[in-house]
Formats: C-alpha cells, sequence, structure tokens
C-alpha cells in the first residue's frame, strides 16, 4: 500500500501539473470559440516581436496566478490587496524575482522564451489587471 508521503508531489512538480492542465482548458477554451469577457486592454510595450503581455501571461503564468496556487499572488480585479506586500520592495524587486524566481516560482515562470523587459511587461500587465 502508498503512504502519504509518496503521494506528496514536489512544489516543482505541482506547477508543472497546473500549468499543464491550464494550457490544455485555454486550448480547448479556443478550440470551442467560447467567449470570455476581457478587462480593457491595457496599453504596454510590445517588446519581442509579437509580444502580447497578456496572451503571454495567459499561456505562462495564469494557472498559478489565476488560483494563488503554491502562494502566488492572484490576478484579477479585486486583487491588489495580494500585490501591496510585494509592491513594497519596489517594481524592481518584483520583476527581478519573475526573472530569477522565488519559493516555488522557477526563474521566468513557465515562460523560458520570454525576454526579461518581456518579463517585466507580463508584472505591468498583472499588477493592472488587479486592481
Amino acid at each position: 500500500m502508498l503512504s502519504m508521503k509518496k503521494l506528496v508531489l514536489s512544489p516543482l512538480l505541482q506547477v508543472t501539473l497546473i500549468a499543464s492542465a491550464a494550457l490544455f482548458a485555454t486550448a480547448n477554451i479556443a478550440d470551442d470559440n467560447l467567449t470570455v469577457a476581457k478587462a480593457p486592454a491595457l496599453q504596454l510595450a510590445a517588446l519581442s516581436e509579437g509580444f502580447d503581455a497578456e496572451q503571454t501571461y495567459m499561456l505562462s503564468c495564469f494557472a498559478c496566478h489565476s488560483t494563488g496556487a503554491a502562494g502566488a499572488p492572484k490576478v484579477g480585479a479585486g486583487n491588489a490587496a495580494e500585490w501591496e506586500p510585494r509592491m513594497e520592495k519596489g517594481l524592481e524587486a518584483v520583476v527581478a524575482n519573475a526573472i530569477n524566481g522565488v519559493n516555488t516560482m522557477p526563474p521566468k515562470g513557465l515562460c523560458f522564451n520570454c525576454t526579461d523587459d518581456d518579463l517585466a511587461a507580463i508584472v505591468d500587465y498583472m499588477i493592472a489587471s488587479s486592481k
């Protein structure tokens, strides 16, 4: 019989499984042509060619930041309080955490092809979307 210790997943594996599920769900929603209400578009610099902070957030960050998995601050209207303690350290520190990883979040989150500037734009998007 399996013990409970063997059933506990590592935090990185948990994040990977959540992200995989989110990507699968996102792909299925797109395939079914469901309409999802969007917040007003934010003006962010397109840093990499064709870069879209909102789209990249949905693909790479949504799994944890929409649910608060592994202590991630939630993103979405009304979640500004989740970002306040982090912002006390300054925007540069928050962006550095996104780039280098923090706690159970791996470096660059799950956006391995994002530049540092792309990650900064995603952080700006997440904070602005949480007011």
